[in-house]
């Protein structure tokens, strides 16, 4: 799941200044689930901006709403009423809600209240542990399910380089090499084999924004 965290609140009172009636909004999906962007979240953001801007004598009409998913464009359409009555939008969605969210109200400011991060696990209440980089190129059926590419400081596909050291990264000693976690992972398997079959390297994918369509659904579009 995507994982993002709040900016400092003093980046989007600046981003704000100019403006003098904001509605920011949250989002029911990842990043209410992962306390960055949620219904509570958006209150206390609320909250913290009022007190900002009381402390310097500066009057701003701030209100809260929330949306299933930013993501998706059948969850935005609720806003249009809204819309008219506000100078701009504060997004406490991920990058991707915040822009869909820009596009669909073109004509209104939106400013993102969070920097999305990761995408990652659950390891406490409020720590996550990133895990994917969303590169397009999955291999972790061949390492035993640990991701080379997140986990290993270089994403090298094929094996350890030279500076792995007593099972932990040359990065840092804090940090276990990814290609030792593969192995034993993939000797705890019985499937050692797989260690040895050359991937060919990842392709340059990033240079161009990518629209993912599920294989099944293909055919509608």
């Amino acid at each position: 799941m995507i994982k993002a965290t709040q900016k400092p609140i003093e980046e989007i009172a600046d981003a704000i200044e100019e403006y003098s009636s904001i509605l920011n909004i949250g989002c029911g999906g990842c990043v209410s689930v992962c306390l960055a962007g949620g219904q509570k979240e958006v209150q206390v953001l609320n909250g913290d901006l009022k007190g900002h801007f009381k402390s310097k004598a500066v009057k701003k009409h701030i209100d809260a709403y929330m949306v299933e998913r930013q993501c998706n464009l059948n969850y935005l359409d609720e806003l249009d009423r809204l819309v008219d009555q506000y100078d701009c939008f504060i997004s406490m969605a991920c990058g991707a809600g915040t822009q869909l969210l820009a596009e669909r109200f073109a004509g209104t400011p939106v400013f993102p209240a969070v920097n999305t991060v990761a995408i990652g696990i659950d390891r406490e209440i409020g720590v996550y542990e990133e895990k994917c980089r969303a590169c397009g190129e999955c291999v972790i059926g061949y390492t035993g399910g640990v991701c080379p590419v997140t986990r290993c400081a270089k994403s090298i596909f094929n094996g350890p380089c030279g500076g792995t050291n007593d099972g932990s990264c040359e990065v840092s000693e804090d940090i276990p090499c990814a290609w030792v976690e593969i192995y034993k992972r993939l000797k705890f398997q019985n499937r050692l084999h797989h260690i040895y079959k050359v991937r060919q390297p990842m392709p340059w994918q990033n240079q161009i924004q990518r629209t993912v369509v599920q294989p099944a659904y293909a055919r509608r579009y």
